[in-house]
This record gives C-alpha cells, sequence and structure tokens, in this order.
C-alpha cells in the first residue's frame, strides 16, 4: 500500500506540480535567467529553443514514470532506493526545463499525463515480466537514447543561448551517470528488436511534443 501511494504521489506531482530543483541552474551563476543573453534570441529561434526544451521535459516526465513504475515493480528494496534515487535527481530536470521554457515564452506538453501513463506502463510490464536485471537493462537503453537525443539538441540550439544549452549539457551528464549505474547494477542487454522499438516510440513522442 505504501508503494502505492508513493507511486500515485510521484504522478500527480510530476504531471501537475511545480517543480523545485535541489541543484542551482545550470549556468546561473553566469548567465541571466529572466530572457536576457549576451546576444539576444530572434524570435523564431526562442520559439525553435522553446520546443526543444519542451521535448527535453517530456522525456523527463516519461523518466520519472519509468523510475516510479519499476520501483513499485520490484521487491528487492535496495534497487527501490536506488531507482527513486535516480528519479529524485531527474526532478532537478524537470525544474530546469519548466524554468526555461517560461522564460522563453513557451509551455510544457498538453499531453503530459498521457506521455507519463505510456511510460509508466511499459516501465512497471518490462520491470514484471523480465525482473530486476531487464529492468535495469530498460534504464540502460533509455539513458544512452536520452544522452544522444540531447546531443542532438545541442547541434539545433543557437550557439549563443548559452542558458539552454547550459542545462542540456548538465542533463546530458545526468543521464550518461544513470546508465552507468543501472549497468554497474547488474543490467542485462536488451535484444536488438526491443532497442528498436524503444527508438521508435522515443521518435513519435519527440515529434509529438516538439508541436504539442
Amino acid at each position: 500500500m505504501d508503494a502505492l501511494l508513493i507511486a500515485a504521489d510521484s504522478a500527480l506531482r510530476t504531471v501537475f506540480a511545480t517543480h523545485r530543483a535541489s541543484r542551482p541552474t545550470p549556468g546561473s551563476s553566469s548567465q541571466n535567467l529572466d530572457g536576457e543573453v549576451t546576444v539576444p534570441l530572434s524570435d523564431a529561434q526562442k520559439q525553435e529553443a522553446a520546443a526543444l526544451m519542451r521535448v527535453n521535459h517530456v522525456g523527463e516526465v516519461c523518466a520519472q514514470a519509468l523510475y516510479t513504475a519499476q520501483a513499485l515493480a520490484t521487491r528487492d528494496t535496495a534497487l527501490r532506493a536506488h531507482l527513486l534515487a535516480a528519479s529524485d535527481e531527474e526532478t532537478d530536470h524537470l525544474a530546469w526545463t519548466e524554468e526555461r521554457l517560461k522564460t522563453l515564452g513557451g509551455r510544457t506538453s498538453l499531453l503530459n499525463p498521457l506521455w507519463y501513463l505510456g511510460a509508466f506502463g511499459i516501465g512497471y510490464a518490462a520491470a514484471k515480466l523480465g525482473g530486476d536485471r531487464v529492468s535495469l537493462g530498460f534504464v540502460v537503453e533509455t539513458e544512452r537514447q536520452v544522452e544522444a537525443h540531447l546531443q542532438s539538441h545541442l547541434d539545433k540550439l543557437p550557439a549563443h543561448d548559452t542558458a539552454s544549452r547550459a542545462i542540456v549539457v548538465q542533463m546530458k551528464a545526468d543521464e550518461i551517470k544513470h546508465a552507468q549505474e543501472a549497468s554497474a547494477a547488474g543490467a542485462s542487454e536488451l535484444p536488438a528488436p526491443v532497442k528498436g522499438l524503444m527508438r521508435l516510440a522515443a521518435k513519435v513522442m519527440t515529434t509529438v511534443a516538439h508541436r504539442v
């Protein structure tokens, strides 16, 4: 019952709450985050940066769902604590992307409840059907795909959008760490067809979230 209550609370907070980071926003010490940068962004650049940050925010919504579902499914208390700790760290990403979206005049995805539900279902099924090692393997592959996805955003963001770029760089570093931790915890390698389906699902999500 406690695990179910934690999962329900996490879902509500992820989708509907305003998030607060436990760490300073990357670049905040040298960057004014009220929208002013050394070289002002054009309206088109702001719109594209906001769309990319919205996609990143959706990715973090899905990460929260994934970790929460896997924590609910496992019977290993140590693994549950590890997954919930990773989820807490991902909350920083939610806060940072929300803050940047607001600064850019953008908004979060209107489909966040749907994204959360889908990721939660996939994460729970993977953990229940495959066990803890497959569950961890799912984390590794997800984080690797997210890392590549974030790198593609660094290639697309304007070079002078230092605020957005600093956030993406730190998120990428965190995702690499989460993949390494899951691998060290005993993750199994997922079959190639599963990885391909994950990439296809991610492509659908990022394409839709870029606009909606």
